[in-house]
């Protein structure tokens, strides 16, 4: 484990690469392709405000004031967190990767920062969680990832005056952007030289300061010093990747583009409608409708339904990350696991389909989607129903990619094919539909 030193120091005052200038490196182009290789991830929303039960907003949407809610910290107590569970699970469920809430934008730190007293070890509990988890993540080979909020309710150097959400936290001292921006500076070096290897940084917020929610191009009204900040991360780790989920086409210096709730080109929330970039992909999605744990939400998405979400990112050439929000206690609820279960079995069978593809082979098709790796090629028929001929086609397969085989997957049972000029007629006819995703394995010569 590699600790502060004064070289790391010296970085963090004078960064000498921008992320304007920033190329990447051959080990951070290796990463991308790994991280397109893993293809399915575990993001966990946890922390002081898994206490109130109400998700992860809580503190913003009942207005609760930075003096009443720091009340958390006496009573954040997860006796029952157990790293090696957490990693367990992902792993069990077919995930490559953690994407772990290391702050919110309550601004609690569930690791022992230098930079504030907001934090798990000042809690009854008084251990580092984030330390447990990279600890266990790197024993078990599991990816990890660091979520980190680029605003704050909590702080009042946070320039809330401008911001759009935290409006009723009771802060009335006046913001200072530069002592904001410096605290992060020296809370990400912190993440990036005490922990070991970390395999990614995921910023949230940006949104919080823009001038328009409908226009997607515009930028930001204050300056968040990317140029600093990306370029701290790439000297400390080259190999992280850098991605933010401001809704945006990627800002120089980031390294895959990040998708909220909806696949790639998509918008049904209102998040979606950035043009879609040659970085990798990577979309995110909630187990019910909460990120953070809410002992009320019972809208539990179901297995099939996660399934098809996941295959229908990786033939849009996109990574899945699936949320859990653990219980203040520290444990996944059962609800999650279960499902989890179901998901590795599948992925157990059919993994070999989605890891290591590539998506966008064809464009996605009614009845589903294509993924391909290698030689192999795989039509996912997710919806049997949009199968109105006794074939599927398969446009923009001509004579150079010549295909020699047909299957269905689970059993390698042969069928008919026939490839024209214009694509791949694959028949049907003596195929029995799987309720969850019928596969077909095309081999190319």
């Amino acid at each position: 484990m590699r600790k502060l030193t004064a070289s790391a120091a010296f970085v963090l005052a004078a960064l000498c690469v921008t992320a304007q200038s920033y190329l990447p490196t051959a080990e951070n182009k290796a990463a991308r392709e790994n991280f397109q290789d893993m293809k399915f991830g575990m993001f966990i929303h946890w922390g002081a405000s898994s206490v109130l039960g109400a998700g992860e907003w809580v503190m913003n949407n009942r207005n609760i004031r930075v003096e009443e809610y720091r009340n958390l910290v006496r009573v954040f107590n997860p006796v029952d967190f157990d790293a090696k569970a957490w990693v367990a699970t992902a792993k069990n469920a077919g995930m490559k990767y953690i994407t772990f809430i290391t702050r919110h934008h309550d601004g609690f730190s569930n690791w022992d920062t230098k930079q504030s007293d907001w934090k798990i070890t000042n809690t009854p509990y008084a251990k580092d969680a984030f330390k447990q988890l990279a600890d266990e993540c790197h024993k078990q080979g599991m990816k990890l990832f660091c979520y980190y909020s680029l605003l704050d309710w909590y702080r009042s150097d946070y320039q809330y005056e401008t911001g759009k959400t935290g409006k009723g936290t009771g802060r009335t001292q006046k913001s200072n952007w530069p002592s904001y921006i410096n605290f992060m500076k020296q809370q990400l070096t912190e993440l990036l030289t005490n922990y070991g290897e970390i395999d990614g940084i995921w910023f949230d917020g940006h949104w919080d300061q823009l001038d328009n929610d409908h226009d997607k191009t515009l930028q930001s009204k204050v300056d968040w010093h990317y140029n600093e900040i990306y370029g701290l991360i790439h000297k400390l780790q080259p190999k992280c990747l850098i991605a933010n989920n401001h809704h945006l086409s990627p800002i120089a210096g980031e390294d895959f583009q990040a998708f909220e709730k909806d696949l790639p080109g998509g918008n049904t929330t209102g998040f979606g409608g950035a043009s879609i970039s040659q970085l990798p992909l990577e979309t995110c999605e909630t187990m019910n409708d909460a990120w953070g744990y809410n002992m009320t939400d019972r809208k539990f998405k179901s297995f099939p339904a996660l399934i098809r979400y996941m295959v229908n990112a990786a033939g849009r050439n996109a990574n899945f990350l699936l949320n859990v929000g653990p219980q203040p206690n520290g444990v996944i609820q059962q609800e999650f696991r279960d499902t989890l279960a179901k998901v590795g079995a599948w992925m157990q069978a059919n993994g070999s389909t989605v890891y290591g593809t590539r998506g966008d082979i064809i464009p996605a098709q009614e009845w589903g989607v294509v993924t391909a790796k290698g030689k192999n090629v795989y039509a996912h028929i997710l919806n049997k129903n949009k199968v109105l001929q006794p074939y599927i086609f398969l446009p923009g397969f001509d004579a150079k990619s010549k295909i020699t085989a047909a299957a269905v997957f689970s059993n390698k049972k042969n069928i008919r094919f026939k490839q024209e000029a214009e694509g791949v007629f694959v028949y049907l006819d003596d195929v029995k539909f799987d309720e969850v995703d019928t596969i077909i394995q095309l081999t190319i010569q």
